[in-house]
């Protein structure tokens, strides 16, 4: 029986990631000289394509590292000498929160109930904040925020940094660049890539404070620091070998985004997560863990199973669909259901007759 991967990462796999692998095999981009001309378009032609497909606007580059968690320790390396203030309401946004302690630097989190979003208009930003950080789809809780929001906290903070985990919500959540100094992710969730790829979005201001603290003699990382990536990057190039068949598969599923269309992608995400959330809302044994519809997250969609979440998962295992466990302290009371791209809603109506 084919299994199929409802997953939140890695989960399924893009339905051309064949396809696409054998025509780099074929061309023998996976063993070409990362300083080559044939390795400098490739990185050249991905970016654009980045670019083009989620509208990133001029003054900002595209570096390519090791995974999302190391972005997070890069962006406190290189833009916070001393405060960051982070907004937490589950396991990956307090890991932001925890990277910058472990970097010895003094963050201040303003936390909320798993499950819940924030009031943003009861919040007071500390004048000597450096970075405000959010995470936009929290994916141990399945909650999002809403763009609009971190906007207006923007313009009433416009002298500080944001930065946004956008993992989880990519490429389907539209992100706001006026609002935005950077932002990053990885390819295994909305891509339907193998992990072990991150991208991260940085303006001049994220390059001009880390050239600053630089100047200060402040580290702010080796070869991995701003700088580096950028003079690197500047030359379609990265510091160090890198991982080349990611580059390359993100490049031709960007295209095949680009190709099938953002807005198409959006609606078909809103289509069936609104399915799910509408059998489960009147579902008699199972129901949303996030209460409020306006911070349900589209592309993580978490269930409360009083009964425990084993039986449920072996249930849609026996049919060739997997989910995912709880995270953390809600291992065993939730299973979280992954909505990308490759997810089609023909499979998102089986699971929920099965569910039934």
């Amino acid at each position: 029986m084919k299994k199929i991967y409802f997953t939140v990462g890695p989960t399924q796999t893009h339905p051309q990631l064949g396809k696409y692998l054998n025509y780099g095999l074929a061309k023998g981009i996976y063993s070409i000289s990362h300083r080559s001309k044939g390795f400098g378009e490739l990185f050249g032609n991905t970016v654009a394509s980045l670019k083009k497909l989620l509208n990133i606007p001029e003054g900002f580059h595209i570096f390519f590292i090791g995974s999302a968690t190391e972005a997070m320790a890069l962006i406190i390396e290189n833009c916070v000498k001393d405060k960051s203030f982070h907004f937490v309401n589950g396991s990956f946004s307090k890991r932001f929160f925890q990277t910058a302690e472990e970097l010895r630097k003094h963050p201040i989190k303003f936390e909320v109930p798993a499950g819940n979003g924030f009031d943003f208009s009861n919040v007071s930003i500390p004048n000597d904040t450096e970075m405000v950080c959010f995470t936009q789809n929290e994916t141990s809780t399945g909650v999002k925020l809403d763009m609009a929001d971190i906007s207006k906290l923007k313009a009433k903070n416009p002298d500080k940094l944001f930065a946004i985990d956008i993992v989880s919500a990519t490429p389907y959540a539209s992100v706001d660049y006026g609002a935005i100094d950077c932002a990053f992710f990885s390819v295994q969730k909305g891509f339907g890539m193998p992990s072990g790829l991150g991208v991260l979005v940085v303006n001049d201001k994220c390059i001009k404070k880390s050239q600053m603290l630089q100047g200060e003699g402040i580290n702010i990382g080796s070869f991995h620091n701003f700088p580096s990536l950028l003079k690197s990057a500047g030359k379609n190039q990265t510091p160090e070998t890198p991982n080349a068949l990611g580059i390359h598969l993100l490049g031709q599923i960007c295209d095949n985004y680009i190709k099938y269309g953002l807005e198409k992608i959006r609606k078909e995400t809103d289509a069936k997560a609104k399915l799910i959330y509408d059998f489960f809302d009147k579902h008699n044994g199972y129901s949303p863990f996030v209460k409020n519809p306006t911070w349900r997250s589209k592309t993580i969609i978490i269930i409360e199973t009083p009964q425990g979440s084993a039986p449920v998962m072996e249930k849609l295992k026996e049919k060739g669909y997997l989910v995912a466990s709880g995270y953390g302290e809600f291992k065993e009371k939730h299973i979280r259901i992954g909505n990308f791209p490759m997810h089609r809603i023909a499979d998102v109506k089986k699971i929920l007759k099965i569910l039934k």
